[in-house]
């Protein structure tokens, strides 16, 4: 009955239907009646996750959307900045022109029109951007907040334009060093100009980034895109030059993870609060949704290295494990069906070692577990999102929605 009271007292604000803060009280009070704590082992240090926070906090969204969804049309967040993206294509393509026609048309092979990919990383920034920004909003004397806003905005579109610079560079040099031959459904850089293009290209791009993150002047921020950098460099010789028993640990792989993808995004949300003057609570707010949409992110592309098709990834099928790199679905396996690890220690170089592992792989809950865990990093994402300062712009609210969508969509997506 309690619960029940606590759900009927809905109140309204912009319009729009939200649960009464009594739905928190009552949900935190309660959580070790609803569900149980769990540690989870992750960076190799040991980490307490709240299970009852995150699994709570989706059940609060579930009622929240349920009271909502009478007057809520459904939010596209890439829609939300198509204009923006828009400009930043084409600034882009503008940042990386070269002097030599050769490395030109390199840079820019994969910023060209229908080849750029689903930009999902400057559309997270640019709705970070808005989603914390509550100061901009602020009415100031003779339009001083509409200048100040625009530079801000600007500042923080460059960081968006960094990111992809930096995540593109990473592209070229990971297929140089996959010896891959497509990537996004064309070929890739290294397999039409060579790998000596593919390196200088990318090494290009990570230049201009380093360019345009100087004229920002903020020593915080470019520490932090530095750092990013130098996890990108650890975490691909973490996975060249691990050992049989790193392979096959989920602290490593997890470690590994972060480096490689999730540190970027992450780092790139904090840089976002950074530069809009937030408190340093609220930048590791956004640093928390960043890291744990990255993680999310790589462990759906984990689980569709094995269940998509070559035409939907835009790469090969299988790659990782013709490549010889463990990742999730076949460490969870390994928990259910010891003996494969012995066949993961020995590597993928036979066939029909990596037969013996799908199969493995297909009688175990290896994908659904990933799933889960994936799932989980959404909903601690989320939960970031939730815990940002209270506001009644409903431009920042809706960018929250829409960053808080993306957590479903990136668990959701099929390719």
């Amino acid at each position: 009955m309690q619960f029940l009271r606590c759900v009927s007292q809905i109140s309204r604000n912009g319009g729009r239907l939200f649960l009464s803060r009594q739905l928190d009280s009552f949900l935190i009070a309660n959580s070790s009646h609803l569900l149980g704590d769990s540690t989870h082992k992750v960076f190799n240090r040991r980490e307490t996750y709240s299970w009852s926070f995150s699994a709570l906090h989706g059940f609060k969204q579930q009622i929240h959307h349920q009271s909502s969804s009478l007057i809520e049309e459904p939010l596209d967040p890439f829609s939300l900045v198509a204009d923006e993206l828009s400009l930043l294509a084409n600034r882009l393509r503008a940042m990386v022109v070269a002097e030599v026609p050769k490395l030109a048309s390199a840079a820019e092979y994969f910023f060209k029109m229908g080849v750029e990919g689903k930009r999902f990383r400057p559309t997270v920034l640019l709705l970070m951007a808005t989603a914390l920004n509550v100061h901009i909003h602020e009415p100031m004397p003779n339009g001083v907040g509409d200048t100040l806003g625009a530079e801000l905005r600007t500042r923080q579109q460059c960081i968006a334009e960094i990111t992809e610079m930096i995540h593109v560079a990473s592209l070229l040099h990971d297929d140089v060093l996959d010896d891959a031959d497509t990537r996004r459904g064309i070929g890739s850089l290294n397999f039409v100009m060579g790998n000596k293009v593919a390196v200088l290209a990318g090494d290009f791009l990570l230049s201009r980034a380093c360019v345009a993150l100087a004229s920002l002047k903020n020593t915080e921020v470019v520490s932090l895109l530095a750092t990013v950098v130098e996890h990108l460099v650890t975490g691909e010789t973490m996975q060249m030059t691990s050992t049989s028993e790193q392979r096959c640990s989920m602290d490593h792989y997890m470690q590994k993870t972060y480096y490689k993808t999730a540190s970027l995004i992450s780092n790139s949300c904090k840089a976002i609060a950074l530069l809009a003057g937030q408190t340093t609570e609220v930048a590791m707010l956004a640093f928390e949704y960043g890291k744990n949409l990255g993680l999310a992110f790589q462990l759906i592309d984990d689980v569709l290295d094995f269940t998509g098709t070559s035409a939907s990834l835009g790469k090969g099928s299988l790659s990782d494990i013709r490549h010889g790199i463990v990742t999730a679905p076949i460490l969870f396996a390994i928990e259910e069906f010891p003996q494969l690890l012995a066949v993961v220690q020995q590597g993928f170089d036979k066939p029909e070692n990596v037969d013996i592992a799908l199969e493995y792989l297909g009688k175990s809950r290896g994908i659904q577990r990933t799933r889960e865990l994936a799932a989980k990093h959404a909903s601690l994402a989320a939960a970031a999102i939730d815990s940002l300062p209270e506001t009644d712009d409903e431009e920042v609210r809706r960018s929250r929605r829409a960053l808080v969508d993306l957590t479903q969509r990136v668990i959701t997506r099929n390719k």
